[in-house]
């Protein structure tokens, strides 16, 4: 048998298929039979649908495009990591904890530091970088609560809680969805703990993010739905955190309303999270938190996308303010430009838009689904340019 990447999507699709019949898969995606047939044949298939289709065949969206093989699809660095990464986790929580060298675990002052550089790391979209350090910081801060003071456990448990969400992020966007849920159940656990109200509703954002990747995108709606009426601040109550947690889990619902195709319970949602962005005034960071009008915009520029409203799109992302957002978001808001402009037919600028941010952060590129979509849809633009993307995801050049 041939290497998955150089399938076909219709024949990946067809595999994953298995023994069931195109009826079948229709009737579990909510797909018409000749979308199914569509896909299978290597004809044009919009992000929707594939996120139908990945729920469906209880896959990822990488998978069926290619660029992850099933349940081994990344390089020997990214499973290094995260073997180290979920024997920590599980040791952790499991209470199995080594002493340090010296005999004394580390102050809150070196671990605040060291979440600070973690979390740049992860913003950058550095995923791998981010996991190598997550898993000594985790270890530091177990360590810590272990020899935490009296009086001092309700801090112990808000960094225990910080560590395990950015060990679950992490784990989310390398496809380890088993480490995933494990970590935000811990770093829940922790934050009721700590009897934080803004870590505990940042932490409905961070499960919804989980159950979007995993396509159970109905239950990531309502986790968002959920977790924002819990903690929903009055515009007149102190803390931008709170503010921004809250801003957070509405934007990310207003995401899963957009997957299900429900443009109005979406664009409320998103006027919703616009609101508490502009009352902000600002993006807010802070413990693994980013919010603020920055990110609202560029959320938008993807909902609309997912939406089909390509050309509202690509107006949104020529006018919003981005200096606010990390570098993993602007990169992905980029995709969501480039899937926009290829929706609406700019097939050498689509490709130009991806090749400029797929070459700039390769290894955070490698981990998206949107650039297979693209290459599929625009691969008749130019194949010098589907040749250098394929060398950069490591997916085949061949467009059918």
């Amino acid at each position: 048998m041939g290497q998955w990447q150089d399938f076909t999507t219709g024949e990946r699709i067809k595999m994953l298929r298995g023994k069931d019949t195109q009826a079948d898969l229709a009737a579990r995606s909510g797909l018409s039979m000749h979308t199914i047939q569509k896909a299978e044949q290597d004809k044009n298939v919009s992000l929707p649908t594939l996120l139908r289709l990945a729920e469906a065949l209880h896959s990822d969206v990488s998978v069926i495009l290619g660029q992850q093989a099933p349940r081994r699809g990344m390089g020997r660095d990214d499973r290094s990591m995260l073997r180290e990464l979920s024997r920590t986790v599980h040791d952790t929580a499991a209470g199995v904890l080594v002493d340090p060298a010296e005999g004394a675990a580390p102050g809150p002052a070196d671990l605040a530091e060291a979440a600070e550089r973690l979390w740049r790391i992860y913003w950058r979209g550095a995923y791998t970088e981010a996991g190598v350090l997550a898993a000594p910081f985790l270890r530091s801060v177990a360590l810590y609560a272990q020899a935490a003071p009296a009086g001092q456990e309700a801090a112990a448990s808000a960094l225990l809680s910080d560590a395990y969400r950015a060990a679950g992020l992490i784990a989310n966007f390398l496809g380890a969805r088993d480490l995933a849920y494990a970590s935000i159940g811990h770093a829940l656990r922790h934050a009721e703990l700590a009897a934080d109200p803004v870590r505990v509703s940042m932490l409905g954002s961070a499960r919804a993010r989980v159950l979007l990747r995993d396509a159970r995108v109905e239950q990531a709606l309502r986790e968002a739905e959920a977790a924002a009426s819990r903690t929903e601040p009055t515009f007149s109550e102190q803390g931008a955190a709170l503010l921004a947690a809250y801003g957070k889990n509405i934007t990310f619902a207003a995401v899963a309303a957009s997957r299900l195709g429900d443009s109005d319970r979406s664009a409320d949602l998103l006027s919703q999270a616009h609101a508490v962005a502009a009352r902000l005034g600002r993006d807010v960071f802070g413990n693994g938190l980013q919010f603020g009008p920055s990110y609202a915009g560029a959320q938008a520029v993807g909902i609309n996308v997912t939406l089909g409203n390509a050309g509202r799109a690509l107006e949104i992302s020529r006018r919003f303010d981005r200096s606010g957002l990390t570098q993993a978001a602007h990169n992905r808001m980029m995709l969501d430009v480039a899937l926009a402009q290829c929706d609406s037919r700019q097939w050498d600028t689509s490709l130009d838009t991806l090749l400029e941010v797929c070459s700039a952060h390769p290894e955070w590129a490698a981990h998206q689904a949107i650039p297979g979509v693209i290459i599929q849809r625009a691969g008749r633009a130019g194949n010098s340019r589907i040749r250098k993307l394929s060398e950069i995801l490591g997916t085949s050049p061949t467009i059918r």
